[in-house]
């Protein structure tokens, strides 16, 4: 299960870093052709998310890592779910729902990571 979990988590935490990285330092107009949602939620907000994606990667990762307060791995893991419950909220209300198995997987990946970091 340790393996498991450490692979898991390090693909959530690559594609996490990335995808919250280019939300905290690019500007709307290059967001806009990946992440068309990015017009009707402030940049600040879109900007907020991003920050929380790259901590739920790092406390995916580094918390374990070190064993200091290794349950954070499992508060990030939880975050990062409830992110992408947003965003599937976020696509339904916009009517994308072809868009939503990214987030399905995302947390459904984010879901298992939780599962297995409880055993």
């Amino acid at each position: 299960m340790e393996i498991a979990y450490w692979i898991l988590a390090g693909l959530l935490a690559l594609f996490y870093v990335y995808s919250g990285g280019i939300k905290v330092v690019q500007s709307q107009d290059k967001l806009r052709p990946m992440m068309a949602w990015v017009d009707q939620v402030p940049m600040p907000l879109v900007r907020a998310i991003g920050a929380l994606e790259v901590l739920g990667a790092v406390g995916l990762i580094l918390p374990p890592l070190t064993g200091i307060v290794p349950a954070l791995a499992l508060a990030a893991a939880i975050g990062l779910v409830l992110i992408q419950v947003g965003g599937i909220v976020t696509h339904v209300s916009r009517g994308e729902t072809k868009v939503i198995g990214l987030n399905i997987g995302l947390l459904l990946a984010a879901a298992i990571t939780a599962w297995l970091w409880s055993f």
